[in-house]
């Protein structure tokens, strides 16, 4: 299939998978990193899926590779797939829950590692700061956060 012009399509294009973990620290408050790279400043802990690896592997992977602790997953919170969540391109992430009591160590990407209560967070990253207010709905009420109409 062909186009006008000689420009032709070399197939679909999808958006990128991401994880995204909001690691609980057992004294009310989550863990997030700075970021060393672009775009800069404090996010979850998370990143690319690799081929062939499970989401869940890659939402402990990324948490060991860039905090330096381990953590247990408790709960799916939702999937986020606006396209204008990365400003650098169309991204979709699966957000856990966890729960890691490690001490931190910034790693990989990160500058920093910190515990922020929920009611003191910094200027987040992405859409964090709206995944942060599903979060602490979901704790709050039980319920998880419905789908964006």
């Amino acid at each position: 299939m062909g186009s006008e012009g000689g420009a032709q399509t070399s197939g679909p294009r999808n958006p990128f998978p991401t994880v995204d973990v909001v690691v609980e620290r057992g004294n009310g408050c989550v863990l997030l990193v700075r970021r060393t790279n672009p775009p800069l400043g404090w996010a979850l802990p998370g990143g690319f899926i690799d081929y062939g690896e499970a989401a869940e592997a890659a939402a402990r992977r990324e948490v060991e590779e860039e905090a330096g602790v381990t953590v247990l997953l408790t709960d799916l919170l939702g999937v986020y797939s606006d396209p204008d969540r990365d400003p650098r391109h169309h991204t979709l992430t699966v957000v856990y829950i966890g729960r890691s009591r490690d001490p931190v160590t910034a790693g990989d990407d990160a500058a920093e590692v910190r515990e922020f209560p929920l009611d003191s967070l910094p200027e987040l990253a992405f859409d964090h700061a709206r995944i942060l207010r599903d979060y602490q709905h979901f704790k709050a009420t039980g319920v998880l956060p419905r789908p964006t109409p």
